[in-house]
Protein backbone atom coordinates (compact mmCIF):
# COMPACT_ATOMS: atom_id res chain seq x y z
CA UNK A 1 0.00 0.00 0.00
CA UNK A 2 1.27 3.50 -0.87
CA UNK A 3 2.61 5.10 2.17
CA UNK A 4 1.20 8.93 1.09
CA UNK A 5 0.35 11.44 3.78
CA UNK A 6 2.51 9.53 6.55
CA UNK A 7 4.59 12.92 6.94
CA UNK A 8 7.82 13.82 9.08
CA UNK A 9 5.93 13.75 12.71
CA UNK A 10 4.58 10.18 11.81
CA UNK A 11 7.71 8.47 10.84
CA UNK A 12 9.05 10.63 14.22
CA UNK A 13 6.47 9.05 16.25
CA UNK A 14 7.06 5.39 14.97
CA UNK A 15 10.81 5.67 15.33
CA UNK A 16 10.30 6.42 18.88
CA UNK A 17 7.34 3.75 19.23
CA UNK A 18 7.90 1.13 16.89
CA UNK A 19 11.26 -0.32 18.56
CA UNK A 20 9.88 -0.93 22.24
CA UNK A 21 6.91 -2.48 20.60
CA UNK A 22 8.82 -5.00 18.49
CA UNK A 23 11.30 -5.99 21.64
CA UNK A 24 8.44 -6.01 24.27
CA UNK A 25 5.20 -8.23 22.53
CA UNK A 26 4.61 -10.63 19.89
CA UNK A 27 2.10 -9.82 17.27
CA UNK A 28 -0.61 -10.97 15.81
CA UNK A 29 -2.19 -9.05 12.74
CA UNK A 30 -4.62 -10.25 10.65
CA UNK A 31 -7.27 -8.48 7.89
CA UNK A 32 -4.82 -5.55 6.65
CA UNK A 33 -5.91 -6.68 2.71
CA UNK A 34 -9.36 -5.14 4.43
CA UNK A 35 -7.33 -1.50 4.98
CA UNK A 36 -8.16 0.34 1.73
CA UNK A 37 -5.36 1.54 -0.09
CA UNK A 38 -6.83 4.83 -1.78
CA UNK A 39 -9.60 7.05 -0.72
CA UNK A 40 -11.01 8.53 3.05
CA UNK A 41 -11.96 5.58 5.41
CA UNK A 42 -13.38 5.38 8.92
CA UNK A 43 -12.42 2.33 11.39
CA UNK A 44 -14.03 1.94 14.32
CA UNK A 45 -12.02 -0.23 17.16
CA UNK A 46 -12.79 -1.53 20.78
CA UNK A 47 -10.74 -0.15 23.47
CA UNK A 48 -9.45 -2.23 26.48
CA UNK A 49 -6.46 -1.06 27.62
CA UNK A 50 -4.51 2.39 27.82
CA UNK A 51 -2.07 0.95 25.70
CA UNK A 52 -4.12 -0.24 22.71
CA UNK A 53 -4.09 3.07 21.08
CA UNK A 54 -0.55 1.88 20.48
CA UNK A 55 -0.42 -1.66 19.12
CA UNK A 56 -3.93 -0.90 16.88
CA UNK A 57 -1.42 2.81 15.41
CA UNK A 58 1.34 0.04 15.00
CA UNK A 59 -0.95 -1.90 13.26
CA UNK A 60 -2.03 0.72 11.02
CA UNK A 61 0.98 2.25 10.41
CA UNK A 62 2.13 -1.05 8.84
CA UNK A 63 -0.75 -0.93 6.78
CA UNK A 64 0.23 2.66 4.78
CA UNK A 65 -2.41 4.03 5.85
CA UNK A 66 -2.20 6.02 9.45
CA UNK A 67 -4.99 6.80 11.19
CA UNK A 68 -5.92 10.41 12.82
CA UNK A 69 -7.36 9.40 15.89
CA UNK A 70 -10.12 11.60 18.13
CA UNK A 71 -7.89 12.66 21.30
CA UNK A 72 -8.29 14.95 23.90
CA UNK A 73 -7.90 18.13 23.74
CA UNK A 74 -5.39 18.44 26.74
CA UNK A 75 -3.19 16.65 25.22
CA UNK A 76 -2.42 18.95 22.16
CA UNK A 77 -1.21 21.81 24.29
CA UNK A 78 2.62 22.60 24.86
CA UNK A 79 5.58 20.44 25.24
CA UNK A 80 6.85 17.15 22.84
CA UNK A 81 3.40 15.30 23.45
CA UNK A 82 1.52 18.24 21.62
CA UNK A 83 3.66 18.84 19.42
CA UNK A 84 3.15 15.52 18.21
CA UNK A 85 -0.30 15.41 18.24
CA UNK A 86 -0.65 18.30 15.83
CA UNK A 87 2.01 17.49 13.69
CA UNK A 88 0.70 13.85 13.21
CA UNK A 89 -2.49 15.57 12.41
CA UNK A 90 -4.54 14.44 14.93
CA UNK A 91 -7.99 15.64 16.03
CA UNK A 92 -8.52 17.48 19.59
CA UNK A 93 -11.91 16.90 21.01
CA UNK A 94 -13.45 19.55 23.50
CA UNK A 95 -15.62 17.57 25.84
CA UNK A 96 -18.78 19.67 27.23
CA UNK A 97 -18.10 22.48 25.47
CA UNK A 98 -19.81 24.53 22.36
CA UNK A 99 -16.90 23.72 20.47
CA UNK A 100 -18.05 19.88 21.03
CA UNK A 101 -19.18 19.01 17.31
CA UNK A 102 -15.59 21.04 15.97
CA UNK A 103 -13.98 17.34 16.12
CA UNK A 104 -16.89 15.75 14.11
CA UNK A 105 -16.69 18.58 10.87
CA UNK A 106 -12.42 18.25 11.35
CA UNK A 107 -13.17 14.25 10.69
CA UNK A 108 -15.39 14.84 8.25
CA UNK A 109 -12.92 16.85 6.76
CA UNK A 110 -9.95 14.58 6.97
CA UNK A 111 -12.18 11.36 5.26
CA UNK A 112 -12.65 14.05 2.12
CA UNK A 113 -9.09 14.69 1.89
CA UNK A 114 -8.67 11.18 1.71
CA UNK A 115 -7.44 10.37 5.52
CA UNK A 116 -8.26 7.57 8.04
CA UNK A 117 -10.18 8.07 10.72
CA UNK A 118 -10.09 5.96 13.84
CA UNK A 119 -13.04 5.82 16.11
CA UNK A 120 -13.38 4.47 19.55
CA UNK A 121 -17.04 4.57 19.66
CA UNK A 122 -17.38 3.13 23.04
CA UNK A 123 -15.83 6.77 24.17
CA UNK A 124 -13.83 5.00 27.12
CA UNK A 125 -12.09 2.12 28.05
CA UNK A 126 -15.06 -0.71 28.41
CA UNK A 127 -16.60 -1.47 31.72
CA UNK A 128 -17.88 -5.12 30.43
CA UNK A 129 -16.77 -7.44 33.23
CA UNK A 130 -15.29 -9.96 30.76
CA UNK A 131 -13.74 -6.96 28.39
CA UNK A 132 -16.10 -7.32 25.38
CA UNK A 133 -17.08 -3.83 23.62
CA UNK A 134 -19.99 -2.13 25.65
CA UNK A 135 -22.54 0.09 23.37
CA UNK A 136 -21.66 2.24 21.26
CA UNK A 137 -22.22 6.22 21.10
CA UNK A 138 -23.41 7.94 18.06
CA UNK A 139 -20.29 9.68 16.73
CA UNK A 140 -18.68 7.02 14.21
CA UNK A 141 -22.06 6.83 12.63
CA UNK A 142 -22.65 10.22 12.61
CA UNK A 143 -19.62 10.58 10.31
CA UNK A 144 -20.04 7.60 8.25
CA UNK A 145 -23.49 9.01 7.06
CA UNK A 146 -22.12 12.53 5.99
CA UNK A 147 -19.47 10.88 4.62
CA UNK A 148 -20.03 7.84 2.90
CA UNK A 149 -17.05 6.41 3.53
CA UNK A 150 -16.32 2.88 4.00
CA UNK A 151 -16.72 1.96 7.65
CA UNK A 152 -13.99 -0.46 8.72
CA UNK A 153 -14.43 -2.63 12.06
CA UNK A 154 -10.98 -3.49 14.03
CA UNK A 155 -10.68 -5.79 17.11
CA UNK A 156 -7.78 -5.99 19.11
CA UNK A 157 -6.54 -8.13 22.20
CA UNK A 158 -3.55 -8.44 24.16
CA UNK A 159 -2.86 -4.47 25.40
CA UNK A 160 -5.40 -5.38 28.18
CA UNK A 161 -3.24 -8.13 29.20
CA UNK A 162 0.13 -6.25 29.43
CA UNK A 163 -2.01 -3.11 31.22
CA UNK A 164 -5.80 -4.23 32.19
CA UNK A 165 -8.44 -1.25 32.37
CA UNK A 166 -8.44 0.15 35.61
CA UNK A 167 -5.99 -1.91 37.19
CA UNK A 168 -5.14 0.13 40.24
CA UNK A 169 -1.45 -0.31 40.29
CA UNK A 170 -1.08 0.77 36.58
CA UNK A 171 1.79 -1.46 35.93
CA UNK A 172 2.94 -2.86 33.39
CA UNK A 173 2.98 -6.57 32.82
CA UNK A 174 5.41 -7.63 30.40
CA UNK A 175 6.69 -11.02 31.05
CA UNK A 176 5.81 -13.41 29.76
CA UNK A 177 5.86 -11.48 26.70
CA UNK A 178 2.14 -10.40 25.25
CA UNK A 179 0.93 -10.71 22.55
CA UNK A 180 -0.57 -8.32 20.68
CA UNK A 181 -3.65 -9.23 18.58
CA UNK A 182 -5.42 -7.01 16.00
CA UNK A 183 -7.99 -8.26 13.25
CA UNK A 184 -9.50 -5.57 10.92
CA UNK A 185 -12.65 -7.00 8.99
CA UNK A 186 -14.41 -5.89 5.73
CA UNK A 187 -16.29 -2.73 5.46
CA UNK A 188 -19.77 -3.03 7.43
CA UNK A 189 -22.79 -2.86 5.26
CA UNK A 190 -24.69 0.12 5.69
CA UNK A 191 -26.05 1.14 2.21
CA UNK A 192 -29.88 1.18 4.06
CA UNK A 193 -28.82 4.01 6.01
CA UNK A 194 -27.75 6.30 3.16
CA UNK A 195 -29.89 9.33 2.48
CA UNK A 196 -32.21 8.80 5.44
CA UNK A 197 -32.91 11.28 8.22
CA UNK A 198 -29.96 11.14 11.23
CA UNK A 199 -32.50 10.83 13.37
CA UNK A 200 -31.61 9.61 17.40
CA UNK A 201 -33.04 6.26 16.16
CA UNK A 202 -31.00 5.56 12.72
CA UNK A 203 -27.86 6.81 14.16
CA UNK A 204 -28.45 4.24 17.28
CA UNK A 205 -29.30 1.30 14.43
CA UNK A 206 -25.67 2.60 12.60
CA UNK A 207 -23.99 2.63 15.90
CA UNK A 208 -25.51 -0.85 17.13
CA UNK A 209 -24.46 -2.53 13.43
CA UNK A 210 -21.02 -1.27 13.60
CA UNK A 211 -20.19 -2.15 17.18
CA UNK A 212 -21.84 -5.89 16.27
CA UNK A 213 -19.34 -6.28 13.27
CA UNK A 214 -16.21 -4.96 15.81
CA UNK A 215 -17.45 -7.83 18.74
CA UNK A 216 -18.13 -10.20 15.93
CA UNK A 217 -13.88 -9.81 14.92
CA UNK A 218 -13.09 -10.26 18.52
CA UNK A 219 -14.59 -13.01 19.13
CA UNK A 220 -12.97 -14.84 16.66
CA UNK A 221 -9.82 -13.01 17.80
CA UNK A 222 -10.04 -14.02 21.04
CA UNK A 223 -11.91 -17.19 19.62
CA UNK A 224 -14.90 -17.58 22.52
CA UNK A 225 -18.47 -16.63 21.69
CA UNK A 226 -19.22 -13.01 22.22
CA UNK A 227 -22.68 -12.23 24.52
CA UNK A 228 -25.81 -11.95 23.07
CA UNK A 229 -26.14 -8.36 24.24
CA UNK A 230 -23.51 -5.48 24.47
CA UNK A 231 -23.24 -4.61 27.82
CA UNK A 232 -24.99 -0.93 28.64
CA UNK A 233 -22.99 1.05 31.42
CA UNK A 234 -25.60 3.89 32.31
CA UNK A 235 -28.10 0.88 32.43
CA UNK A 236 -25.67 -0.93 34.93
CA UNK A 237 -25.02 1.83 36.56
CA UNK A 238 -28.93 2.61 37.15
CA UNK A 239 -29.51 -1.13 38.52
CA UNK A 240 -26.53 -0.64 41.05
CA UNK A 241 -28.10 2.44 42.27
CA UNK A 242 -31.50 1.33 42.65
CA UNK A 243 -29.88 -1.68 44.55
CA UNK A 244 -27.78 0.79 46.67
CA UNK A 245 -31.59 2.51 47.60
CA UNK A 246 -32.74 -0.48 48.25
CA UNK A 247 -30.54 -1.65 50.14
CA UNK A 248 -30.37 1.67 52.21
CA UNK A 249 -34.44 1.13 52.70
CA UNK A 250 -34.00 -2.06 54.06
CA UNK A 251 -31.57 -1.09 56.04
CA UNK A 252 -33.95 1.57 57.53
CA UNK A 253 -36.67 -1.03 57.60
CA UNK A 254 -34.46 -3.18 60.30
CA UNK A 255 -33.46 -0.14 62.46
CA UNK A 256 -36.97 1.29 62.74
CA UNK A 257 -38.15 -2.79 63.41
CA UNK A 258 -35.08 -3.15 65.95
CA UNK A 259 -35.85 0.47 67.60
CA UNK A 260 -39.93 -0.67 67.72
CA UNK A 261 -38.76 -4.43 69.41
CA UNK A 262 -36.97 -2.24 72.20
CA UNK A 263 -39.46 -0.13 73.45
Amino acid sequence: MSRHRIGFWYRLAAVIAKPPLVVLFKRDWQGMENIPAEGGFITAVNHNSYLDPLSYAHYQYNSGRVPRFLAKAGLFKGGFVGAVMRGTGQIPVYRESTDAATAFRAAVDAINRGECVAFYPEGTLTRDPDMWPMQGKTGAARVALLTKAPVIPVAQWGANEAMPPYAKDKKLRLFPRKTLRVKAGPPVDLDEFYGQEPTAEVLRAVTDRIMTAVTAILAEVRDEPAPAEPYDHRKARAEQRRKTQQMRRQDEASGRTREDEGK
